[in-house]
């Protein structure tokens, strides 16, 4: 004789199936949340607070407040500025700013680029745990170490490094000399700060190539490729968007830098194209030089010399985000 079984004591409890997210969710997605629109909210507050205090500057210079290369300030017996009789124009530390960073990107990116494909696919484990914890200590030094390392160190050799440009190259206008001083130039300037840039660049770029699915590679070398043929045809068509993402974090950091730049390049008033003679500008060093000793009105040019900077980043990272959006469609 058999005894049949109880089903309803061997039957799990049924469960109710629902969509609504848990608690724990909801805190995280809320945190989350708040970070993003607050980092929204202090950037408004940032450009509203500098366009606030130099609207009567960018009023009364208009559109020659980008143009113009003069920064005259003109005051009374009484040490009052006189704003009618002053000049403030921020051509030439545009094109400073944008030169100086162009080079350090141009000498950045192949550097980088080279390093995070040795350090993912070449390096054996030991070199690549010490190159790896240096790069990120790069990343994290004061960029006062790496203006003094410039002006000390690297402006006697890159001196050199100029003068061999202006020899084999000086038929092209940027590195045509007119005046023979070669010391605290644009080049130089491009070149401490492609020093600094190097270790993002890298760290993003390596980042990215290693999360290369590895089917992908595996395939490569299942049709007989090499592994540079393999890194050609795989690993950076998929990480195309991470460097170049990197490349403009990098530029952006470049664009803004102030100290470093400060310390190895001679500050003058005139739009100048030659990356090899020792004369160019800088907006953010600018007004780093300027701010001591300045009056109420001069402080006021410098907040919307710090809006044109807030704006021309702003453009830069928009470029980028651009640019990344579609190789990265076309890359994966």
């Amino acid at each position: 004789m058999t005894i049949a079984p109880n089903r309803s004591t061997s039957l799990p409890a049924r469960r109710e199936l629902s969509n609504k997210p848990r608690l724990s969710d909801r805190v995280f997605r809320g945190v989350a949340t708040g970070g993003g629109l607050s980092s929204l909210v202090i950037l408004g507050l940032i450009f509203i607070f500098l366009a606030n205090q130099g609207y009567q500057v960018l009023k009364s210079e208009g559109f020659g407040f980008i143009t113009g290369s003069n920064w005259l300030v003109v005051q009374d017996n009484a040490g009052i500025t006189d704003l009618a009789a002053s000049e403030f124009g921020i051509a030439a530390m545009l094109v400073g700013t944008l030169l100086c960073a162009t080079i350090a990107v141009i000498i950045a990116i192949p550097i980088s680029v080279l390093c995070a494909l040795y350090l993912t696919f070449y390096a054996p484990q030991v070199i690549k745990r010490i190159m790896v914890a240096l790069i990120d200590l790069m990343a994290a030094f004061p960029s006062i170490l790496f203006g003094m390392w410039g002006f000390f160190v690297l402006m006697p050799h890159a001196e050199y490094w100029a003068r061999l440009l202006h020899k084999y190259f000086g038929w092209l206008p940027f590195f045509k000399m007119d005046v023979d001083i070669f010391e605290r130039s644009p080049f130089v300037a491009g070149v401490v700060l492609a020093t600094m840039i190097i270790p993002i660049i890298t760290s993003i770029s390596r980042e990215i190539f290693s999360q290369t699915p590895l089917d992908r590679i595996q395939a490569a070398y299942a049709l007989g490729s090499t592994r540079w043929a393999m890194i050609k045809a795989v690993v950076i068509p998929y990480g195309r968007s991470g460097v170049v993402g990197g490349a403009m974090l990098g530029l952006g950091r470049a664009m803004g830098e102030t100290v470093a730049v400060y310390t190895v390049l001679n500050l003058v008033y005139q739009i100048n194209w030659q990356v090899l003679i020792g004369a160019g500008g800088n907006m953010a060093s600018m007004i780093l030089l300027k701010f001591g000793e300045a009056g109420p009105t001069e402080i006021q040019a410098l907040m919307a010399a710090g809006l044109a900077l807030f704006i021309l980043t702003l453009i830069v990272n928009s470029i980028a985000n651009i640019i990344v959006s579609k190789t990265g469609s076309k890359g994966r």
